[in-house]
């Protein structure tokens, strides 16, 4: 962006217009801003104003009239609530790439799915190999298979525009699959209690919005407000409340007969900016509160930190890159356009990054006892931390000597075009 000092000093307001325009144009600013509030939550959750911090993230916020109350942290309200909006717009995005984009073939959907269920199974006995003699430890086997969508799309945010679309759509799948999958291990595995009741309620709302779409009903409104529904619902069913905003994002109609406008591709466009701009900095700041003094070299002999670091730094590529190049090779399926398996093996690291997710299955895995406390929270942090910083790091790295070999691959040939 060119600054004319003139119009600075005379139009003060036009640039602080303009340039905020162009900021939320920029594609790489929200994972910026992500990496800003991540590192943000850990000085302050660190620092002696970490009362004020944690005071303002177990804040009680309620929804209460007549005889209905909702109460809830505002950490809660983040998770639970923002998260499912963040939810729909990943899958609004990935139904208008299935119907009509780079998932619309069945090879393509495949293959995000088979890589996630690898990246899912090589973690998981990476590291149950690791504490098999340790039977206390094993309940956290699932920490280091899910992978954190936030942390990992702001990397490949930060790496620019030049990263291939089908790229950012593979590892956007990927991770998706990968949360989803989560989200059931944590509903069959580590939920002590589930509703059916309310599954039914879910189900229900589900149903009505699916025939809706059926019918051509494209009152964005109407869906909405089922969707809060359906939220309150999974709520209370014990199951995790993101999958709320990948079940809605499901019903939202693509295309209306007789017409040209799109439900999804206008509630998308609506909702982006906020999911990106404010839903993400949220969630980053109130879940990467990381205690330093328990993150150091020499706990990393615990086999638990030991187990989830290997998972999600070895584990994760080898499992995702493994069975992608198998699948591809055996021809079951084909890999999106302008992507290598050089650009798998980046993206499989980067699906290495935990952080949050990891963080939250750490404290369903382990209670409070001593004997967990060893085995789990206390030391689990360091291999959360460390694997996630070291995979983010060696993807970065890959996929940036990938795109700087290929820009200047491309600059070599413009020069030899403009000869002929």
């Amino acid at each position: 962006m060119i600054i004319n000092k003139d119009t600075l000093e005379l139009n003060p307001k036009i640039f602080a217009r303009n340039f905020i325009r162009n900021f939320l144009k920029t594609e790489s600013s929200s994972g910026l801003l992500l990496i800003i509030f991540s590192i943000l939550a850990i000085i302050l959750s660190n620092s002696d104003y970490s009362n004020y911090y944690y005071s303002l993230k177990n804040t009680y916020l309620a929804i209460e009239f007549d005889n209905f109350l909702l109460k809830e942290t505002i950490h809660h309200w983040v998770n639970d609530g923002l998260m499912a909006i963040f939810f729909l717009v990943i899958g609004l995005e990935l139904k208008r790439e299935m119907i009509n984009g780079q998932l619309s073939s069945v090879s393509k959907v495949m293959l995000p799915g088979i890589a996630a269920v690898g990246g899912m199974v090589a973690p998981a006995l990476v590291y149950l190999f690791i504490n098999y003699e340790e039977p206390l430890a094993t309940s956290g086997w699932a920490i280091p298979t899910a992978t954190d969508i936030a942390f990992s799309l702001a990397v490949l945010a930060v790496l620019g525009n030049r990263v291939p679309v089908s790229l950012k759509i593979f590892l956007l799948s990927l991770a998706i699959i990968d949360d989803l999958g989560a989200v059931l291990v944590i509903a069959i595995y580590y939920t002590s209690e589930i509703s059916y009741t309310y599954l039914l309620y879910a189900s229900g709302v589900f149903i009505l919005l699916m025939i809706l779409n059926l019918l051509s009903v494209r009152i964005i409104s109407i869906y909405i407000f089922g969707g809060i529904f359906l939220w309150y619902f999974i709520l209370h069913s014990g199951i995790h409340t993101t999958i709320a905003g990948v079940i809605l994002a499901a019903t939202i109609p693509f295309s209306v007969k007789k017409s040209n406008h799109s439900p999804l591709r206008y509630l998308e466009e609506k909702l982006h900016t906020f999911s990106g701009f404010i839903i993400l900095p949220l969630f980053a700041f109130f879940n990467a509160d990381i205690d330093l003094a328990s993150i150091n070299v020499s706990s990393l002999g615990n086999p638990v930190p030991l187990g989830i670091m290997l998972g999600l730094l070895i584990g994760k590529p080898i499992g995702i890159s493994v069975l992608t190049y198998l699948s591809v090779k055996t021809k079951i399926c084909n890999l999106p356009s302008n992507i290598t398996m050089y650009d798998i093996i980046g993206v499989s690291f980067l699906c290495g990054i935990g952080f949050t997710m990891s963080l939250f299955i750490n404290t369903l895995a382990f209670d409070q006892s001593v004997s967990a406390v060893y085995f789990g929270q206390e030391y689990s942090k360091t291999g959360i931390f460390f694997g996630s910083i070291l995979s983010g790091i060696i993807g970065y790295i890959i996929l940036k000597v990938r795109l700087k070999t290929e820009e200047n691959i491309t600059k070599e040939k413009e020069p030899n075009a403009n000869k002929e």
